[in-house]
């Protein structure tokens, strides 16, 4: 591995491409088919800096836990690659940039939930959170529903009710997202002494939560089409994903094998958000 290779990959480019993804998304939700090409160019550009700056803050201070897992070794050797010191100072100078492209291009609610996203992930939840509880999944998945309310808030040019439920489609997502690698990685997440839902409270405990935040993302999806931000064609087709989602995560409560299953949740988890994403961002052309 090259350093630039190892640069890349601590900005943890699945997790980064996916936070770009949704707020490129809240930000055509909002633009309801009106995009300012340059606005839109922009706030993508200055969002992705701060989240690849983030992420790689977050590489830095978890190094110590991803040595002790086979899900994440890979990134304490991409930090031993270029070297902690020169990790925090990418990750600075990503911050710095991506914030100066904001301040430049974008609107004040952005910057704000910026901000928030971006201390709530590094501090709240990587320094803290992630290490003290297993309600860090919660306080983490703050941030992570930051970017599609930075989206919206760039094209609205304020926070409205269709960017607060866009907001929690996207954090009660993470939730099942979450607790169901945190079953079938169960064993990982016990050695590295992470606290979370299925080490501390159970595997039946996390597969109750992961179905009751499957029924609040169905909720919080539909009501974008009940309150008039979306339109018929996102209804059906978010319907249809809801409801095969919740026929899963039901299937977990009398389940005899619940890594398998758990592998299947979080499989179906990466697809609702592609579609969710790909439906609110094509929504003003669509029936």
């Amino acid at each position: 591995m090259t350093k630039a290779q190892a640069y890349y990959q601590l900005t943890k480019p699945g997790v980064l491409f996916g936070n770009a993804l949704s707020a490129a998304a809240g930000y055509l939700l909002a633009s309801r088919g009106h995009v300012d090409v340059m606005g839109f160019i922009w706030l993508c550009i200055g969002t992705t800096l701060v989240i690849a700056s983030a992420c790689a803050l977050n590489n830095y201070l978890d190094q110590d836990i991803d040595a002790k897992m086979s899900r994440t070794k890979k990134r304490a050797a991409w930090i031993k690659a270029v070297g902690p010191r020169n990790a925090v100072i990418f990750a600075a100078i990503l911050g710095i940039i991506g914030f100066a492209v904001l301040i430049a291009f974008t609107n004040w609610w952005v910057i704000a939930v910026e901000i928030i996203g971006y201390v709530d992930y590094v501090v709240f939840y990587g320094m803290w959170s992630k290490r003290q509880s297993w309600h860090g999944t919660a306080v983490g998945a703050i941030s992570g529903a930051a970017p599609i309310l930075a989206g919206y808030a760039g094209a609205a040019g304020t926070i409205d009710w269709g960017g607060v439920l866009a907001f929690l489609v996207i954090f009660v997502w993470q939730m099942p997202e979450f607790y169901s690698i945190s079953i079938y990685r169960r064993e990982e997440y016990a050695a590295a002494g992470v606290p979370v839902i299925s080490v501390v409270k159970g595997v039946r405990y996390a597969t109750l939560h992961i179905f009751a935040y499957t029924v609040l993302f169905v909720l919080f999806s539909i009501l974008l089409s009940v309150t008039g931000y979306t339109g018929v064609t996102y209804l059906v087709v978010m319907a249809a994903v809801g409801a095969y989602w919740l026929w899963l995560g039901a299937k977990g409560l009398y389940q005899n094998e619940p890594e398998a299953w758990a592998r299947r949740m979080f499989k179906f988890s990466l697809t609702a958000l592609l579609v969710f994403c790909f439906l609110i961002s094509v929504d003003a052309w669509l029936p």
